[in-house]
């Protein structure tokens, strides 16, 4: 997302919270043996190596904290930070017991403070310079730590500028391959192999039968005066590409482009998929304040999708490379099908 790297409603499925909570002599094993270690992960051009799981992790980003919920570790997460949602359906009991650090990026002194022995983040510029810390800065303190691998994917280039671009399309095998890394730093895979389960089936119920061809979708992050609209290959491509429709800005590679309001004009998608965030850091951040700007600028509100209140709502998180991209496909498709535009 424009995280500004500094910077509808569907339920999540019965399936996916049985398996964040698991249960039994299995998960009793998992929790408590150390067995297996030391594990290395090859992540991001890095080796990173734990003598024994976790037991006060921080995430610094709303994306790989989910994950973690979704696994059933808050209890062994000492910090989260770095919100742009409410945390997803079903974990509101578990991530009020972790301490959050900061609504936004935490001081590195503030996270030292909470002890970490393992810190993930969503984005290589959380644990980059101008970010929370570098890397190294952690690894020298013998902490060790992990980015997901959705931002420093094949093609993904994050010195291009702003949120970066991408020269190959992202895929949800990245987001699995999250799961099963941080399941694995854990030592509770066979957690993280019933998450992706349940994640690729919810995808394939979603979309079955769907044929969206030919319907043109815009993606709508933030920002009124310049808004920051999806390009062709992070989250918001994968769910295009998942519901058979097109990508009004599929010829841009940037991550999030900022584009003006006539180029939008010109491309009149027939549906706008609207990101709506609790976060204060742009203008029009909430669904309803970019509806309310669609209806009355006169750049805006002779679209096809605003004459015809064709909006899909998604968190923000949902538009981000994260386990609720599986959220976005969900809502989009559905979204299509009661619009009477998917076949």
């Amino acid at each position: 997302m424009p995280v500004l790297r500094t910077p509808a409603l569907l339920l999540v499925s019965a399936l996916l919270l049985t398996a964040c909570g698991s249960s039994g002599d299995d998960a009793t094993a998992e929790r408590t043996s150390d067995a297996g270690y030391p594990v290395t992960l090859d992540n991001c051009g890095h080796k990173v190596t734990l003598k024994s799981a976790p037991k006060r992790a921080v995430s610094l980003n709303q994306g790989s904290t989910e994950i973690l919920l979704s696994l059933g570790l808050a209890d062994r997460m000492a910090g989260t930070a770095t919100w742009t949602d409410p945390v997803m359906k079903g974990m509101e009991k578990a991530n009020a017991s972790v301490p959050r650090l900061a609504d936004n990026n935490p001081s590195f002194e503030k996270v030292l403070d909470a002890e970490p022995d393992f810190v993930t983040a969503s984005f290589v510029s959380t644990l980059g310079k101008g970010g929370v810390a570098t890397r190294g800065q952690f690894e020298k303190l013998g902490v060790p730590t992990y980015v997901s691998p959705s931002d420093c994917a094949a093609g993904k280039d994050n010195d291009s500028g702003g949120d970066g671009s991408r020269s190959k399309p992202l895929t949800l095998d990245a987001v699995y391959g999250e799961i099963h890394d941080l399941a694995r730093a854990f030592g509770v895979e066979a957690r993280g192999e019933k998450l992706v389960g349940q994640l690729k089936e919810r995808v394939r119920e979603a979309t079955d039968g769907l044929d969206a061809s030919g319907v043109s979708l815009m993606y709508w992050f933030a920002n009124s005066q310049s808004p920051y609209l999806a390009g062709c290959c992070g989250a918001p491509g994968a769910i295009t590409r998942a519901v058979g429709a097109k990508n009004a800005f599929a010829d841009t590679h940037d991550e999030w482009p900022q584009i003006n309001w006539e180029t939008v004009a010109d491309r009149d998608p027939d549906v706008i998929v609207i990101g709506d965030l609790t976060r204060k850091q742009q203008t029009a951040e909430t669904a309803a304040a970019k509806i309310r700007f669609l209806e009355t600028n006169p750049a805006t509100r002779n679209l096809t999708a605003v004459k015809k209140r064709r909006y899909v709502l998604l968190s923000g998180q949902a538009m981000n490379p994260s386990i609720r991209t599986v959220e976005g496909i969900e809502k989009v498709a559905a979204g299509l099908r009661d619009f009477g535009l998917a076949k």
